[in-house]
């Protein structure tokens, strides 16, 4: 099930803003670790998780993915949606969003295995038991 998602087309190549409790960095394989309350803004969309492991391209000119766990919260314009975990792949703009996965859009809400995110192109598809309540139109 394709849906939108966003209110606007996201830039994947924005700057990256990370605000977290704690930060581990190992140099020996380009990444780092945030910890804590772990908030991330790029353009209008923010993603706040317990912890981000952020993978750097190889020869760490940027950022290459993001890897959210325990419990993730992705918000862009006046939709949300909530899951277990989520990889955010920087370069392509896709977010793949897994486990217990819920979209809320206005009064709208669907569950779903899993939804991927195409920033580039304000669209979401969920597959897996994907599921929603439709409510009958009233006639008077």
């Amino acid at each position: 099930m394709q849906v939108a998602f966003g209110s606007t087309v996201q830039d994947s190549g924005l700057p990256v803003e990370v605000t977290a409790e704690n930060l581990d960095v190992d140099q020996s394989d380009g990444t780092a670790v945030f910890t804590g309350d772990v908030l991330i803004g790029q353009g209008q969309m923010r993603l706040s998780a317990p912890r981000v492991l952020v993978i750097y391209l190889e020869d760490r000119s940027g950022i290459a993915r993001l890897s959210a766990t325990g419990g993730v919260t992705l918000v862009s314009g006046e939709d949300a949606a909530e899951a277990r975990e989520a990889d955010y792949n920087v370069q392509s703009g896709m977010i793949e969003m897994s486990g217990d996965v819920l979209l809320v859009q206005g009064t709208a809400a669907l569950t779903a295995d899993k939804m991927a995110v195409d920033t580039a192109a304000g669209t979401a598809r969920m597959t897996g038991r994907v599921k929603t309540v439709l409510q009958p139109g009233t006639t008077q």
